[in-house]
């Protein structure tokens, strides 16, 4: 694996970087103050071309590639971790049309998503009682001649208030995970209504609420993939996502472990600045090693997926690693600032409350180590 960057990574790395310091970052405190939704920000992304990264041009994405994408979703979230969670769901959307839809689904949807007309992409799957079992869908689609009826209740959708495109998982034949399906809906469907919104920690400018389906009619021509596929892409989606969620927890960390070194700098103690105390390098020390290993689980993961090589096991490797050493790293950077950490003057309470679900959406750590030993078991002995 060579860890040099492309011309064209470096391009795109650096042209996010300043999109994200220079818009995002100066109002992501007011967007976590308010929770008023960035709709104008995540569709000046979708003129970026962050929408559809991991999608071929011809299909119209924009054909970046794992490790451009994994990148740019770090840099998004040392701006605004809110906004990097948005693009990563969307990112995951936008791949799984194309990697389990047809032509024409490509023709009807892709190009939607990438252009910022469907704003959003929204993966629907958790149920209040499937969150980390996801075999154990409740919501049903019953073929009824042209068309599937869905009926059933999802939580913790992220978009779900702004989405266009919803990628919905629904049981339409026997039970386990073989009876479930994927299917297309878009905004506005009848039938399909969003309801309780979560007030949440953190990543408050990030949307996450409720979808409600009561007789939706979806077309059979809205099915993504065969009947019956619904899980393997939901599977997928989540291998590829797990990356995503990885680089945000990474991009937050950096954040954090950046404003350490800037007060430690400058903040002085006993007649000197701490950045001079041992017990403050040594957590600089720390933090800057975890991170910078996380980031090698990153690549490594991403690099597998750029080359059409099974990544499953790095990518809960990567998502594992990178979100809980981000979350010891922003403690440790809340406590280098002391008091000033804890107030809201300062972004990193702000990091410390955005950090804490990216050990948990995308999988939980608990279910990153069931996957990493059952591949592991495999492959050993």
């Amino acid at each position: 694996m060579d860890l040099r960057l492309s011309t064209e990574q470096q391009m795109i790395v650096d042209a996010v970087r300043d999109f994200a310091q220079g818009r995002l970052a100066p109002r992501a405190a007011e967007v976590d103050a308010t929770g008023v939704f960035p709709l104008d920000a995540i569709r000046e992304c979708a003129a970026l071309g962050l929408c559809a990264m991991n999608v071929p041009e011809d299909a119209g994405g924009t054909g970046v590639g794992p490790v451009a994408a994994a990148l740019a979703i770090q840099e998004l979230a040392r701006a605004d971790a809110s906004i990097s969670v948005t693009q990563s769901v969307t990112n995951m959307v936008a791949e799984a049309i194309w990697r389990f839809g047809n032509p024409d689904q490509w023709r009807r949807f892709i190009p939607m998503a990438a252009a910022g007309d469907y704003p959003i992409g929204a993966f629907v799957l958790t149920e209040p009682g499937a969150g980390s079992d996801a075999t154990a869908q409740k919501t049903t689609a019953v073929l009824d001649g042209d068309a599937y009826v869905i009926n059933g209740t999802k939580n913790f959708i992220t978009s779900a208030a702004y989405a266009g495109v919803f990628i919905v998982m629904a049981r339409a034949g026997k039970q386990g995970s073989k009876g479930i399906s994927a299917f297309l809906v878009e905004r506005g469907a009848p039938g399909m209504r969003v309801g309780k919104e979560e007030d949440k920690m953190g990543l408050r400018g990030s949307n996450t609420a409720e979808l409600v389906f009561e007789n939706c009619r979806v077309p059979v021509e809205n099915r993504l993939g065969e009947e019956g596929i619904g899980f393997k892409v939901a599977m997928s989606a989540l291998d590829g996502g797990r990356i995503n969620v990885a680089s945000q927890a990474l991009g937050i960390a950096r954040a954090a472990l950046r404003d350490a070194v800037e007060y430690a700098k400058t903040r002085e103690a006993f007649g000197k600045p701490i950045a001079e105390l041992q017990a403050i390098q040594w957590k600089i020390a720390d933090m800057a090693t975890q991170l910078d290993a996380a980031e090698m689980l990153i690549l490594r993961a991403a690099w597998l997926k750029q080359e059409k090589r099974p990544y499953t096991r790095e990518a809960s490797m990567a998502k594992l690693y990178s979100t809980e050493a981000a979350n010891r790293a922003v403690k440790e950077a809340l406590q280098v600032l002391g008091g000033y950490g804890y107030c809201r003057d300062y972004p990193l309470e702000r990091y410390f409350r955005d950090c804490k679900v990216t050990t948990i959406y995308e999988g939980t750590s608990e279910i990153q180590r069931l996957v990493i030993a059952r591949h592991t078991l495999a492959m050993i002995g």
